[in-house]
């Protein structure tokens, strides 16, 4: 289950299946799926994405959920359709705050490293343990996340099964914040939001993913489409076409 609660203008989204440390289920997937278009389409000004329990934010996808599907419905469908509900996650308009009270592994990093930024726990730990079940990182561990780490950092985790600590990951910038309290402190980074342009952040999120490939080809056309539809040219153009008529551009 995911929970969407609202605090204000920010909206929170807590995964909610602690007896198997938050492991995502097709559930929990399709569910999110459905929040974030909740959200995006109401206009929230940030996103928290929480979860219960102290133990772990998420230890990936429930093996009961995956382990028997064919090769190709586990390619096609399990990490495919993952992919599609992550990358949404990504580029959500409004800014995306991942709060991990306790470890993330797998799919868990996975949904993490979706968000723009994240705070952890002291305590807690990331690790990509794929290969010890025999499998490989499937929601973005091996393209997303070696934007964000260095890539040596990301061979430990997925070759060598190694952990990364919160410290390392902020020392590393993969961390924002380091903090006993994580929710707490995601709160007071997520109420700064509240006091800018929603407009001018958005557009400031797609220009930093731009340049660092997400998405490129699409969010170049999205802010020069937004730039064109602001003109008077483009209310010119359409009033023409409408009344069968040539246009009068004036460039403006």
């Amino acid at each position: 289950m995911i929970h969407l609660i609202r605090h204000g203008e920010l909206v929170e989204l807590r995964l909610d299946n602690p007896a198997k440390l938050n492991a995502l289920t097709v559930e929990m997937l399709e569910a999110l799926s459905a929040h974030l278009e909740n959200v995006e389409r109401e206009g929230a000004r940030g996103l928290l994405l929480t979860a219960e329990g102290t133990r772990a934010f998420c230890t990936g996808a429930d093996i009961n959920a995956w382990g028997g599907l064919s090769p190709e419905d586990f390619a096609r469908n399990w990490v495919r359709g993952g992919h599609r509900i992550f990358d949404r996650l990504a580029r959500l308009a409004c800014p995306t705050i991942a709060v991990l009270q306790g470890h993330a592994f797998g799919g868990g990093l996975e949904l993490a490293a979706a968000c723009d930024i994240r705070v952890m726990a002291p305590g807690a730990t990331l690790a990509l343990p794929e290969t010890g079940v025999g499998i490989v990182p499937g929601w973005s561990g091996t393209q997303r996340l070696v934007r964000l780490l260095p890539e040596p950092v990301v061979k430990e985790m997925a070759l060598f099964g190694r952990r990364l600590s919160a410290e390392r990951a902020y020392a590393l910038g993969f961390v924002a914040e380091v903090s006993d309290t994580p929710l707490e402190a995601a709160m007071t980074i997520a109420a700064r939001l509240t006091e800018t342009s929603p407009r001018a952040t958005e557009v400031a999120k797609y220009m930093i993913h731009a340049g660092r490939g997400e998405d490129t080809p699409a969010l170049i056309e999205a802010l020069a489409s937004g730039m064109t539809a602001a003109s008077l040219d483009k209310a010119e153009g359409v009033e023409a076409f409408r009344a069968k008529r040539k246009p009068d551009f004036k460039g403006a």
